[in-house]
């Protein structure tokens, strides 16, 4: 009894550990990605509810700014633009906690401060989390985000919303001086544009 008491306490107090440096992998690459300069870097996107897309992404703060051969997206932290090449069209938006963690793979750094329970692994190279949310209500149910051991890059973000995975890629992360401007649509890149406003 007392041998199987002492296994349980040693179970117990391993799971806190874990759950303690998890918590620590994370602030570690959020304080990366959270740069006040911001960041830049390569992504990939596999989804079965939006499909695949790769491309470049800038983040700074709450900004982003996105672009692929099929579309481009620019978020100032309140507006979002999102222009169509096939189309040529620019639809105006002001979007919701949901829509942004799908466009934007760096949201883990807000999500996972409140609300989830963490698991880590980790292998020679880098550490995973699995996180998982305490609310079955929450867009996102599940995440697991794995971060390089040396840099804390995360190198891939992965999402469970509506009994869905959506999988981001990441590489050739670098910290970059980025104006604010560039996450703002500039018509004048687009001077054939049609604009949309759906506010």
């Amino acid at each position: 009894m007392r041998k199987t008491l002492l296994t349980i306490i040693l179970l117990v107090f391993n799971l806190l550990m874990s759950a303690q440096t998890a918590k620590e992998v994370l602030d570690k690459c959020a304080a990366v990605v959270s740069a006040k300069d911001g960041i830049q870097a390569n992504f990939s996107m596999s989804s079965a509810q939006y499909g695949n897309a790769s491309g470049k992404i800038s983040v700074k703060g709450q900004m982003f700014c996105a672009s692929t051969a099929v579309a481009s997206m620019w978020f100032d932290g309140k507006t979002l633009w999102t222009y169509m090449a096939k189309n040529d069209e620019v639809s105006v938006t002001t979007p919701g906690e949901s829509r942004l963690q799908t466009l934007n793979p760096y949201n883990f750094i807000n999500l996972y401060k409140k609300g989830y329970k963490y698991i880590m692994t980790k292998n020679d190279k880098a550490f995973i989390v699995h996180l998982t949310a305490n609310d079955t209500k929450r867009n996102v149910q599940e995440m697991f985000i794995t971060v390089d051991k040396n840099t804390y890059h995360p190198s891939e973000v992965k999402l469970l919303q509506k009994q869905k995975w959506t999988t981001f890629t990441i590489s050739s992360l670098k910290t970059g001086n980025l104006a604010d401007d560039i996450f703002r649509f500039n018509s004048k890149d687009f001077p054939t544009a049609e604009v949309i406003d759906l506010r």
